[in-house]
């Protein structure tokens, strides 16, 4: 409900807004009006105008739509609902009172099939005839063969959670709510940084980003008061070169440490090389622009000295380096360093142009070698990370070189997903939620690009690798894939040279084996490993993010399974609780949003087979707990919706499994209400949660705020 002033607002707002759509007569046409609802089907749009426009004129006044909108929204339940079985009620007039009409079984379907069509959802026309008679035997009771509006209102009121949202501003137009509802003023509040829960959530990183400035101010202090008697120049350089020793010799760190026995896993923050690398490198070049821009000028000013132009173009006794060459080696390693920043924006690596940052940051072998002539105290600090760094570097060449794997099997799936099958080394040893970096041959040969394993461990013989098209890299691999399958009626050499077959089994023509040259560099570990050291892990999927937590959950359900006891004589079997040092999880909630109906074929067999084991190995057991959304479909507080929800609950509930995706988790509609799904899994108390996500930027923004106000602790993955 709504108070006296807000309701003055909302009804001054829809004057306004009304008045930008009318045209000169101060009415909305029927396509005005479809074009302020900005629904996707025009069925809804054309039953909503016909009880707007009272009058039969074919347009809607101001009064009208006032007078229609005011009786929604001041109105009880049944008001709403009279609304709602008037769009229902095809066939009856708008203006005559619902408790005089019906809805019969063809009218139900008619209107099921648009509120499909609405949600992009595709069902056979069978299952849209189930879900309608589900509906009509559900609120039919005296068995006519129609429903009237009191058995709609009784059938309705069965679904409270549906009741409650139903609110005419928030549930008959939530695609016009820009036309609809008046824009909320920002609400006045701290800095998302200065609240304890950020620092909670971050306290790791916090710490890491402290000691790392501390260190850098420390050493900056230590060489300017041992220079302090030569001048502000003197004791700048000094002090900036003591910045390039301790950045330059972490960039080798965070370049060449991921790896998952590497020698510098930890030294860094958690899950954060790329970004401490990133840290670390802008670091580097604040140090050499201070130390060779502006300390140069400063000697300048200084009687005895030659100017900034000959300083910096010719070498000059005494003026550091290398046979006085300071200068000249830091305009170089400042234009290199500009150089490689520059290429290794996201513009750049992502746009096509990706050769750029490739060959700009094999540069780093230049920058070290003229930092060794720029500082000549350089390479006491370079020389033992550098030299494992170049070890690594060589043996993970050697390796990759020498162990060359093929593409044994690809499978192309809905939304430009590519599904490789890739031979898996008996020396190949990974943790759940890894990534490997992937090169293929036949694409680009000295093209690397980091994929996440969405295979288990466990699966001895290969590893799975989901790869979407977002990219120029990825798109290419996926047209690779697509014309080799693409059928051709005579077979030629450099098909057969690939090694194609078809694969039985009807899994149609996107499903073929293969055989096509592949290296991979890793595995490198990410901050999901600490799942299996949490009690209770919320794991969140956006879209093609759901590919590491692929390899989890299958590993976590191997362990799982491992764990069930049976009794020798009876056959009795049980689920152990006792904790270990593998893992101490006691319940896991996967949550999976996708967009579309078809996004959800990508992991569709292995969530299956998920409900099936814990089914089989814990009937009625909620270890594993699924939530799949799908954000194109009508939400249940969207007025349109209601009969459908309905009718999906109800078929689920006499089937056993959802008819959207045929798993016996039913799949809600719209975008998950993270207060209530947060709420809901701090009020069962089974241990610490810990959330862990993969999606966007925006929606892990979102999900942060969350965390942090809940206390739990954060953990974003890339994919």
């Amino acid at each position: 409900t709504m108070s006296r002033e807000e309701d003055a607002e909302w009804l001054h707002w829809v004057t306004r807004q009304f008045g930008s759509i009318a045209g000169k007569d101060k009415e909305i046409s029927l396509e005005e009006f479809k074009s302020a609802l900005q629904v996707k089907e025009s069925f809804f749009a054309e039953r909503f105008f016909a009880l707007f426009d009272t009058d039969g004129s074919g347009s809607i006044s101001l009064e009208e739509l006032l007078r229609a909108l005011a009786r929604l929204v001041h109105g009880d339940h049944a008001d709403k609902l009279g609304f709602l079985f008037q769009v229902y009620d095809v066939d009856g007039s708008p203006h005559v009172p619902p408790g005089s009409g019906s809805i019969d079984a063809e009218e139900l379907k008619v209107v099921l099939g648009w509120c499909l069509r609405e949600s992009s959802v595709s069902l056979p026309e069978e299952r849209l005839g189930d879900l309608t008679r589900a509906l009509l035997e559900a609120a039919d009771r005296d068995h006519s063969g129609s429903i009237t509006f009191q058995e709609l209102q009784e059938q309705l009121e069965a679904f409270p959670e549906l009741m409650e949202n139903l609110t005419i501003r928030q549930s008959c137009f939530p695609s016009a709510a820009s036309w609809l509802k008046p824009p909320v003023p920002p609400e006045r509040c701290w800095p998302r940084c200065l609240s304890r829960g950020y620092w909670h959530n971050h306290r790791g990183q916090l710490g890491c980003l402290g000691g790392y400035t501390a260190l850098n101010v420390l050493l900056f202090t230590l060489a300017a008061l041992w220079h302090r008697g030569h001048g502000p120049a003197i004791l700048l350089a000094r002090g900036c070169g003591q910045g390039l020793n301790i950045n330059c010799t972490l960039l080798a760190v965070s370049a060449g440490g991921r790896r998952e026995h590497g020698w510098a896993v930890g030294v860094l923050c958690t899950g954060g090389c790329c970004g401490a690398h990133l840290c670390v490198c802008l670091s580097v070049c604040l140090s050499v622009c201070l130390s060779v821009c502006v300390c140069p000028a400063l000697l300048a000013q200084q009687d005895g000295h030659p100017t900034l132009a000959e300083s910096l173009l010719w070498a000059q006794p005494g003026g550091g380096g290398v046979a006085g060459t300071a200068p000249q080696t830091g305009l170089a390693l400042l234009a290199l360093l500009l150089a490689m920043v520059t290429f290794s924006s996201p513009c750049v690596r992502r746009g096509g142009h990706f050769e750029l940052f490739y060959w700009t940051h094999l540069s780093y072998i230049s920058i070290w070698t003229l930092l060794i002539l720029h500082g000549p105290q350089f390479w006491k600090w370079f020389v033992v990370p550098g030299s494992l760094f170049v070890l690594e570097k060589v043996l993970g060449w050697v390796w990759r070189r020498a162990g060359g794997l093929h593409i044994v099997e690809v499978n192309l799936l809905p939304s430009q997903v590519t599904h490789l099958v890739i031979q898996r080394p008996k020396s190949f040893h990974f943790k759940p939620g890894d990534y490997v970096y992937l090169n293929v041959p036949a694409i680009a040969s000295y093209e690397w690009h980091p994929f996440s394993i969405s295979s288990a461990p466990e699966q001895p013989e290969t590893l799975w690798l989901h790869i979407r098209s977002l990219g120029q890299w990825t798109s290419r691999l996926h047209e690779f894939f697509q014309q080799l399958e693409s059928p051709n009626p005579e077979p030629t050499a450099p098909r057969r040279s690939q090694g194609w077959a078809q694969v039985g089994g009807g899994r149609g023509d996107t499903h073929r084996l293969c055989r096509v040259k592949c290296y991979l560099d890793g595995p490198y570990g990410t901050p999901t490993r600490r799942i299996f050291t949490a009690e209770h892990a919320v794991l969140i999927g956006a879209g093609i993010g759901i590919t590491p937590f692929a390899s989890i959950l299958q590993s976590i359900m191997y362990r799982y399974r491992r764990r069930k006891q049976s009794c020798p004589s009876c056959h009795y079997s049980w689920c152990e609780e006792l904790r270990d040092e593998e893992m101490t999880l006691r319940k896991v909630d996967f949550i999976w949003i996708n967009r579309d109906q078809k996004h959800f074929e990508w992991f569709l067999s292995l969530l299956s087979k998920l409900e099936t084991e814990q089914a089989e190995l814990e009937p009625g057991g909620r270890f594993l707990e699924l939530h799949l959304y799908m954000t194109s479909a009508l939400g249940k507080s969207d007025v349109k919706a209601l009969g459908l929800q309905v009718a999906l609950d109800l078929l689920a509930a006499k089937e056993k499994r959802d008819s959207i995706t045929g798993l016996r988790t039913r799949t809600q509609p719209g975008r998950p209400d993270w207060s209530k799904v947060f709420g809901k899994v701090a009020e069962e108390k089974v241990g610490k949660v810990q959330v862990f996500f993969c999606g966007s930027p925006a929606l892990a923004k979102v999900i942060r705020g969350h965390c942090e106000h809940f206390g739990f602790r954060f953990s974003k993955e890339n994919f």
